[in-house]
């Protein structure tokens, strides 16, 4: 059984439960997103694979999930994108963010958002039980199509890439951002 760490708006620890018991229910609980970009400032999208409870095959970011109780939040970040993208580097907490997100399926997310950013350029193993396929695309590439074909895209990266775009131009090109 996978538990989610319930949260306030002020991301202090109220409890814990069962992961899609808060899905169901729209309990607030803590989440992170992971967004990765190559040494040329492009952005990592993976589709999320068929099989996923709800968003199944939408584009997003690196990754998402959940920290489990008792695990901090960047090295959940950490383990979970060496679990979905087989691979590991830096990740540096840029800023969070609440949000809630309901699905036609009957499940919300309802989100305290801690959201990393690293940089990467190598192989790339995906857990296809968790991604079907990735693409690096530049940022103005993915602002066209999240205009174009906004039903592509998942619920979350509509709401974080604004935010994302506005910290990347202010800090990709500073290498000591993220290292």
């Amino acid at each position: 059984m996978e538990e989610v760490i319930l949260v306030n708006e002020q991301d202090e620890q109220v409890g814990i439960m069962e992961k899609m018991e808060a899905h169901q229910k729209a309990v607030l609980h803590r989440a992170f997103s992971v967004f990765i970009f190559s040494n040329d400032g492009e952005m990592l999208l993976q589709q999320r694979a068929l099989n996923k409870y709800h968003s199944a095959g939408l584009w997003t970011n690196a990754c998402c999930s959940h920290p489990k109780p008792g695990e901090g939040t960047q090295v959940a970040a950490e383990r979970r994108l060496k679990e979905e993208l087989g691979f590991e580097t830096a990740l540096q907490k840029i800023f969070q963010f609440t949000y809630k997100a309901s699905f036609s399926n009957g499940l919300t997310e309802y989100e305290f958002d801690h959201v990393y950013a690293g940089k990467y350029d190598g192989d790339i193993i995906p857990d296809t039980l968790e991604v079907s396929n990735y693409t690096y695309k530049t940022m103005e590439e993915i602002g066209e199509n999240l205009e174009m074909y906004p039903q592509k895209y998942t619920a979350w990266f509509h709401i974080a890439f604004p935010k994302i775009l506005e910290w990347w131009k202010d800090n990709i090109y500073n290498v000591s951002i993220i290292t």
